[in-house]
């Protein structure tokens, strides 16, 4: 342990020369799947490099068969310290599990790593305090609390839960500074941490707009899946749903609002539409297997199976194809606490369909940019029957989504923004 230190300390010493006003900066990340939470710090990640600054990402699980594609070229620097240790006992304790590896990742940091300027952790505030102990001014950037997101549907899960929930608050209000990812989030902060006498600030997601060009062409596909997704996107009217096959996203709304649809579609109409759902999907997760399973077995019992395409993770190329090519996006999530496939769909030129609730409230306009409906599948039918009844203005909503985007969640000023809290600490 002593040696290690030693190594910490030689190491802190050897800053190198960095460019004026840029700063050595690492992320803390649990896990770099795919996903809106993985997205959003690869991008910071990528912008923050981008403005000068160098940068490391750290992380306890880093697969290089389902993750995004900065993380595996070369694009960003990646470490992977932890990976050894569990995640669950038996599918359970995994709250347990997740704090011990994120207290590794922090303990290797602090005892192995180079000193940073900055340090950014998300998702997991467990390394906070252990990562304070390096000198470093950390960020910590709030997707949503966790203590709002686990159920308490016992009182043996709500005892198991005190420590871990009173762990959540003393470590996060440690951070030097906070942030959020909408005004929706901020308000449950509040609620959620009531003894904070910081307040967070909103630094919305963004994307890279270049990653979400339009291949109207669809002469860049290389892969044989790419080619056969693209195939279905033109030769049908493609709904497409994107999120993470975990129960909490409320996918299977999308499966019963798709077959409700055909009460209001002529028989061979319907039979020209599809609805591709697809999303992350990890077979170590026993949520993401098991629940990818109810769907299908929904789809069959809805007499739809033949007309939904299920497709369990993606890669970039193929997520562009759905986006730049289906007819409209279904974000079936409630009180989601940003969500960044709305943004992805109005930036590609796709109306969307999305809760009226949570972060979609801020980010897509009723009836200018999409349509945002009660969480219920005779409104979201409803929704997706008035669109195909009135397509040029399905495409007016598209093409106002993009303009939205661009003024608004443009990775720019994602990135500017960020670069100026870093460099203000």
């Amino acid at each position: 342990m002593a040696a290690m230190w030693g190594m910490r300390r030689s190491r802190g010493g050897e800053r190198g020369k960095q460019p004026s006003g840029s700063k050595k900066v690492a992320f803390v990340h649990p896990d770099l799947g795919i996903g809106g939470a993985e997205r959003l710090v690869v991008d910071a990640a990528v912008g923050l490099q981008n403005k000068g600054h160098s940068v490391v990402m750290y992380t306890s699980h880093h697969d290089k068969n389902h993750c995004f594609q900065e993380t595996r070229d070369g694009t960003l620097n990646v470490e992977v310290f932890g990976d050894f240790l569990p995640r669950h006992l038996l599918g359970r304790f995994h709250i347990l599990f997740a704090t011990l590896r994120g207290i590794y990742l922090a303990i290797v940091i602090l005892l192995t790593q180079s000193h940073y300027d900055v340090i950014i952790v998300d998702q997991l505030s467990v390394p906070v305090p252990i990562l304070l102990a390096t000198g470093s001014k950390i960020v910590f950037y709030c997707h949503f609390p966790d203590l709002k997101l686990s159920g308490r549907r016992s009182l043996m899960k709500s005892l198991y839960r005190l420590p871990f929930d009173w762990l959540e608050e003393f470590t996060t209000l440690l951070a030097h500074r906070i942030l959020v990812n909408s005004k929706y989030t901020a308000q449950v902060f509040h609620e959620t941490f009531a003894s904070a006498k910081i307040s967070p600030e909103v630094l919305y997601p963004s994307i890279n707009l270049k990653s979400y060009e339009r291949n109207e062409s669809g002469t860049s596909t290389r892969s044989e899946e790419a080619g056969d997704l693209l195939k279905t996107l033109r030769d049908f009217t493609c709904f497409v749903s994107i999120n993470r096959f975990e129960r909490k996203k409320n996918i299977d709304l999308a499966v019963k609002a798709f077959a409700r649809l055909k009460r209001d579609q002529p028989k061979d109409e319907f039979g020209k539409l599809r609805l591709i759902i697809a999303g992350g999907y990890d077979p170590r997760v026993t949520e993401n297997v098991e629940y990818k399973r109810e769907l299908e077995g929904l789809s069959k019992s809805l007499a739809v199976s033949d007309q939904i395409i299920f497709k369990a993770s993606f890669s970039d190329e193929e997520r562009s194809l759905m986006l730049s090519h289906c007819f409209a996006v279904i974000y079936t999530p409630s009180n989601e606490h940003f969500g960044i496939v709305p943004i992805e769909a109005m930036y590609s030129q796709r109306p969307v369909l999305a809760c009226n609730s949570g972060g979609p409230t801020e980010s897509v306009l009723h009836e200018k940019t999409g349509l945002l409906c009660e969480a219920t599948e005779e409104d979201f039918a409803s929704g997706m029957n008035r669109m195909l009844k009135d397509r040029s203005w399905a495409r007016e909503m598209g093409a106002n989504g993009r303009k939205r985007v661009q003024e608004n969640f443009s990775l720019d000023a994602f990135s500017q923004r960020l670069h100026e809290i870093i460099r203000s600490l």
